[in-house]
Parts: structure tokens; sequence; C-alpha cells
């Protein structure tokens, strides 16, 4: 079979769940995966389609924006803009180990 294969179509939900775990705690500094990854866990068990599929967008996004969005020193877009980033905003989730 030729490499690359192509990523299937139609992943399930759980398996989307899982890719965004890995791609929120993966972030390239730890500043980003406390936050991107921090939020992951403390809200994705809630989640139902319409969030999973902002959180994959947002994954899509520099980390730099996003942290700048969460920490209030950038204007939040209209397409990230809403309640899942008035949550992350909050900063409430990040557990910083010492």
């Amino acid at each position: 079979m030729p490499y690359p294969r192509p990523m299937p179509q139609s992943l399930t939900f759980e398996t989307r769940i899982a890719r965004c775990k890995f791609r929120g705690w993966h972030r390239g500094t730890r500043e980003a995966d406390y936050m991107i990854g921090g939020y992951f866990d403390r809200y994705h068990a809630a989640w139902d389609e319409t969030e999973l599929a902002w959180y994959e967008a947002l994954l899509e996004e520099e980390d730099v924006d996003i942290m700048a969005w969460a920490l209030k020193t950038q204007p939040v877009p209209d397409h990230v803009a809403g309640p899942q980033m008035d949550l992350m905003m909050r900063l409430d989730y990040v557990d910083i180990p010492r």
C-alpha cells in the first residue's frame, strides 16, 4: 500500500476526542500544553458534536493566538468567540505541577 495513507473521512466521536486530547497536550511549549490541554481535560467530558468541532477548529490556530485570546491581550475573532472561549478565558483549569 502506498504511503502516506489518507486519513479516514469518518472518524468516530471517541476517536476525535482522543486525537484532540493528544493535540491539546502536544502543542510545542509547556505553557500552551497547560492552557490548551488543561482546557481539554476540564471540559471535554460534557462536549457534544458542536463543542468538539469548535475545539478541533481551535487546534488549527496558532498557539500564540490562542494564548493571547485566553489571556485577553488580543481581541477574540468571531470564528472562535462564544461560550467555550469564555470558559477558556477563565483560566481556572490550568493546574501547574510544582
